[in-house]
C-alpha cells in the first residue's frame, strides 16, 4: 500500500467533520438561486466521492474525475449503484471530454491546489470550454486569510482511536503558498501503528484575482459568498464560493 493509497484509506474519517449533504443542498440552492435545472453535471477533483454521491442519487447524469486513482477506488465502493455516474481518472488543468455540461463543479478547496496561476488561467478557460451556454461554475476556496493567518506557519495536533497525526504548515509571503507536512500514525488493530508522511501545497487566492481570470476566461457573471450562504465574504471569511455563468 503506497502513500497515496494510505491517505485515500484515511481521508473520510478525516473528513468526518464535513457535511457533505448539506455542502449538496448548498448547490441546490445555488441552482434554485440562479432559475439554472442542470441536467449534465462535472465534477472536478471528485476525492471518495462524498459529494458525487449525493449528486448521483439526485439523479443528475454525473461524470466525476480525479487525478488519484487510490481516491477514485475509494469513489467506485459508493457510486457503483449508480447507472448514471460515470468516473474517470483526470486532472483539473488538462481534464478533454467530448461533451459539454450544464454545470462544473469542484468543492474542498480544490482549486487552491492549483498553485500555478498560469495552469489556474488554463482550468478556468478549459471550464468555460465545456459547458453549455448559460452553464454555471460552482466551486469554493479556503480564503487567503485562512491560508495566511489561520493555517500558515502553524502547527496542529490530533489524537484519534486509531489515527495520530501532526500537521505542520508554513506560508511563503514571496509565493503565497501554504506547505503542509502532515505525518500520520495509523492502526487497524488498535495496536501496531504505521507512520507515513504527506506534503501538500495550496496556494492562497484573493477574490479579486480569481474574479479577473474568470472574467478572462470568458464568463458573463461572477459572485461570491462566505461559504455555504449567500453573504458577501468579510475579512475574516475563512470559505469562500464562487459562482460563475458562462
Amino acid at each position: 500500500m503506497n502513500i497515496y493509497s494510505r491517505f485515500a484509506y484515511i481521508y473520510d474519517e478525516l473528513m468526518g467533520d464535513f457535511d457533505y449533504e448539506n455542502w449538496f443542498n448548498y448547490i441546490e440552492e445555488i441552482f434554485k438561486s440562479y432559475n439554472i435545472n442542470p441536467k449534465k453535471v462535472l465534477e472536478m477533483a471528485c476525492g471518495t466521492g462524498n459529494l458525487s454521491y449525493y449528486l448521483g442519487k439526485k439523479g443528475y447524469k454525473l461524470t466525476c474525475f480525479d487525478l488519484s486513482e487510490d481516491m477514485l477506488s475509494k469513489a467506485y465502493e459508493k457510486l457503483r449503484k449508480f447507472k448514471n455516474v460515470k468516473l474517470l481518472n483526470q486532472d483539473m488543468v488538462n481534464f478533454k471530454f467530448s461533451e459539454s455540461f450544464d454545470a462544473v463543479i469542484s468543492i474542498c478547496d480544490s482549486i487552491n491546489y492549483i498553485v500555478d496561476k498560469e495552469d489556474l488561467i488554463k482550468t478556468f478557460n478549459n471550464v468555460w470550454n465545456h459547458l453549455e451556454e448559460g452553464g454555471i461554475f460552482i466551486f469554493d476556496i479556503n480564503s487567503y486569510y485562512k491560508l495566511r493567518y489561520i493555517i500558515g506557519n502553524n502547527t496542529f495536533v490530533e489524537d484519534r482511536d486509531h489515527i495520530f497525526y501532526a500537521w505542520e504548515n508554513y506560508f511563503d509571503e514571496n509565493t503565497d503558498i501554504c506547505e503542509f507536512y502532515l505525518t500520520f500514525f495509523v492502526s487497524e488493530d488498535g495496536e501496531n501503528f504505521v507512520r507515513f508522511h504527506e506534503e501538500h501545497r495550496e496556494r492562497a487566492y484573493k477574490t479579486e484575482e480569481i474574479t479577473a481570470m474568470l472574467q478572462d476566461a470568458g464568463f458573463s457573471r461572477i459572485d461570491y459568498f462566505s461559504a455555504f450562504s449567500f453573504d458577501r465574504p468579510s475579512e475574516k471569511t475563512e470559505r469562500i464560493n464562487f459562482v460563475a455563468i458562462k
